[in-house]
């Protein structure tokens, strides 16, 4: 069974998608309400999948100086406490390291050396159109293939599982599917991947996520409810006037 680790930080305003809220079209507070609308819809995902949750937060003292007070894990807890019904039978842990990939890379080599996961793997909460299909789609491939990746948009990672560790450092530097490619490939361990996911936590991906979940909504297909209710509140659409696609408010 894969331990699949949710990277997740307090949805506080100005703490998360500061590339959306600084460049983009959305004030700190709804890049807030977005995030957490996607990081809902994520925790649902893992916890219907046949993997096992592990919700790994950001600590208060390792946040910027002006969220330091926040308490990380009362609030990411509370999170998903609303979204999964309770938090009796939910695993959390403190994330321990300087960066992400030190992060990561903590967290996955302790699952599978310390704790003997047979597989572990992490998603990002700006990946909200990951499905229960592909987190059990991965721990498939991963029972003859030790690293299993989902690809995002622009050479980024949404998901990735390991039967093996790999080297981690610097592991996530761009682009991050082809880095984690050749550290597995550098020790001898082959690769293979699921479909591609849509990441949000930029300007420009903002376009590709909007049409994905209206088209999926027009054709009745599943869409990540949480993230389609934030979307639909704050009035965001594309239009493209011939200079490209670009997301406007309604």
């Amino acid at each position: 069974m894969t331990v699949v680790a949710v990277l997740a930080r307090p949805p506080r305003p100005g703490l998360v998608l500061p590339e959306l809220a600084g460049s983009g079209p959305l004030s700190d507070a709804e890049a807030a309400d977005l995030y957490e609308a996607m990081l809902k819809d994520v925790l649902r995902a893992v916890d219907r999948s046949g993997g096992d949750l592990l919700i790994n937060y950001r600590a208060g003292d390792d946040l910027p100086d002006e969220f330091a007070d926040v308490d990380s894990e009362a609030t990411v807890r509370a999170v998903a406490a609303d979204v999964l019904g309770g938090t009796d039978d939910v695993r959390f842990e403190v994330q321990v390291g300087s960066t992400t990939a030190a992060r990561v890379g903590n967290t996955v080599t302790h699952l599978l050396r310390d704790e003997g996961a047979t597989s572990a793997g992490f998603v990002r909460p700006t990946a909200p159109f990951l499905t229960r299909t592909l987190v059990d789609s991965a721990a498939m491939k991963l029972r003859s293939t030790p690293v299993v990746l989902g690809p995002s948009t622009d050479g980024r990672l949404s998901f990735a599982a390991f039967a093996e560790p790999i080297d981690f450092d610097g592991a996530l530097s761009p682009p991050e599917l082809r880095t984690v490619t050749d550290r597995a490939i550098d020790v001898d361990l082959d690769a293979d991947f699921v479909e591609l996911t849509p990441t949000v936590a930029r300007p420009g991906d903002l376009p590709t996520a909007l049409s994905l979940l209206n088209a999926r909504r027009r054709a009745g297909r599943l869409v990540p409810e949480h993230t389609a209710g934030v979307v639909d509140d704050l009035g965001l659409a594309v239009v493209d006037d011939g200079e490209g696609p670009r997301v406007v408010r309604d």
